[in-house]
């Protein structure tokens, strides 16, 4: 692996060169930096006068590819089994639970609130409240921070805050006249009124409304914007495939070593028991090289190798006042600390918003890039995750686009997604929040960190952040 890698980077532009070296670095010590790990003792981010909010644990079903185990059930279904296996690993008492938050993207008509039909699935009473949030990818850490904010605020000491996707099923329409014409029929009185109605439908009126993942404001799919970005920070075909392999090599190594330990087995109704991410595929950078693009043809450098796939799961998190969680016996893996939420041109900075959320998260907490132990972002695309990394890493682009003097840096590759990421374990849209977050907290306990920096982009060119923090052991 690292001799293929390192081979592939004497074809790169010297410009990103730096990339692809550091994943070499990265593949070759990440085994050795867990072993010499140490812990780091720096100040705690905890402000006076402003309750901790932790997290108890955070667990996700299989993340699966779409059209698989799970193509036969509802989003409620994955969100319901995913609410209980956090019950199951916690023993919390319903009955504790003071609220519930869910993030989801592509809503179920039947199902529009799904965080209270899961609750109830889930057998929490009918006298807890429930309410469902979107924000494209970014959906579940909404769930998180309305959480955090209603637990610091005094309002509530316990919210289960978590996010489902199930792409296997989306809802397909009927054209607009069709609508029109079905709901005014709804509505005629006499057998004529009816007979004069169907008359008018025409065989076009039954043409499919089909889903797009495309912003509306442009008309425009994520896989093209990812396209432009990639082309626009001189992204290569190559530096794109090589990361995606990262991301899928890493992400094998995690789940064969048990490092996975949010996934919990979800016995699917006439299935087999599924236990384990389905779309870690590691491949060969001849076989990546085969596919076409596709998005822009021709001559585009994104393809299904190094974009996150259509994925359907469901994640849940358990989050407490920390007084709260300790009178309940419960040790905390991590407390959550400051986030920022941020929004850019939706055209041609759609997936940028890393670039923007990471340097007002760190100075919000009073933090530098140095301080950060662990980093998990979102992969929307490789080519969205190097694009971010050389905007972060460009003094011209914090000067000319982000209004700053200079630039804030890019992460280092050996603290930056080093069990993989949503390009090999799958972006089920309103769930990725909730395992950035629980994988952020596990690596810090397993490394040695204390604080882990959690930053994804979101459609409509919408980004968030967050710093996490390790619970003292």
């Amino acid at each position: 692996m690292s001799s293929m890698l390192t081979s592939a980077i004497r074809t790169l532009p010297v410009s990103s060169a730096w990339a692809a070296g550091a994943l070499v670095r990265s593949l070759s010590c990440s085994s050795q930096l867990q072993a010499a790990a140490k812990p780091k003792t720096k100040k705690t981010l905890g402000k006076s006068g402003v309750k901790n909010v932790v997290v108890v644990e955070g667990v996700r079903i299989p993340f699966l590819q779409s059209g698989t185990s799970y193509a036969d059930l509802m989003p409620h279904d994955l969100a319901r089994a995913a609410l209980q296996g956090l019950l199951t690993r916690t023993s919390v008492p319903r009955d504790v639970v003071d609220y519930i938050v869910y993030g989801t993207v592509i809503q179920e008509v039947k199902t529009s609130n799904v965080a209270r039909e899961a609750a109830l699935g889930a057998g929490f009473s009918d006298k807890t409240p429930a309410h469902t949030v979107t924000m494209a990818c970014i959906s579940s850490n909404q769930a998180m921070t309305t959480g955090v904010g209603m637990i610091a605020a005094g309002q509530c000491d316990v919210v289960v805050a978590g996010g489902v996707e199930l792409m296997s099923d989306v809802p397909i329409r009927h054209s607009r006249k069709m609508r029109k014409t079905m709901l005014t029929l709804n509505r005629a009185k006499t057998l004529g009124q009816k007979l004069s109605l169907i008359s008018k439908i025409r065989p076009d009126y039954f043409a499919p409304e089909l889903p797009a993942v495309a912003e509306f404001s442009t008309s425009e799919t994520m896989g093209h914007s990812a396209d432009r970005l990639a082309a626009a920070f001189g992204i290569s075909r190559v530096e794109q495939d090589e990361y995606a392999l990262r991301s899928h090599t890493l992400a094998k190594k995690a789940q064969d070593e048990g490092l996975l330990l949010d996934v919990v087995p979800f016995k699917v109704p006439g299935k087999d028991t599924v236990t384990k991410d389905n779309g870690i595929r590691p491949s060969s950078m001849e076989q990546m090289g085969k596919l076409k693009p596709a998005f822009v043809k021709p001559y585009g450098t994104v393809t299904a190798a190094n974009s996150s796939f259509l994925t359907d799961g469901a994640s849940a998190i358990l989050l407490m006042s920390e007084e709260k969680a300790l009178a309940m016996g419960y040790k905390p893996k991590a407390y959550l600390r400051d986030f920022v939420y941020v929004s850019q041109d939706p055209k041609d900075q759609l997936l940028l918003g890393p670039t923007y959320a990471t340097p007002k998260v760190l100075e919000k907490a009073g933090l530098t890039l140095d301080d950060i132990d662990v980093f998990e972002f979102h992969e929307a695309f490789a080519g969205q995750i190097l694009a971010n990394l050389k905007a972060m890493d460009s003094d011209w682009f914090a000067q000319n686009y982000m209004g700053r003097k200079s630039k804030v840096g890019a992460p280092p590759l050996d603290k930056f997604n080093t069990w993989g990421g949503s390009l090999s374990l799958g972006h089920p849209f309103g769930a990725t929040g909730c395992r950035l977050v629980i994988t952020a907290a596990h690596r810090l306990r397993k490394e040695g960190g204390q604080y882990g920096l959690v930053a994804a982009c979101a459609a409509g060119g919408q980004g968030h952040a967050m710093i996490v923090e390790l619970y003292p052991q």
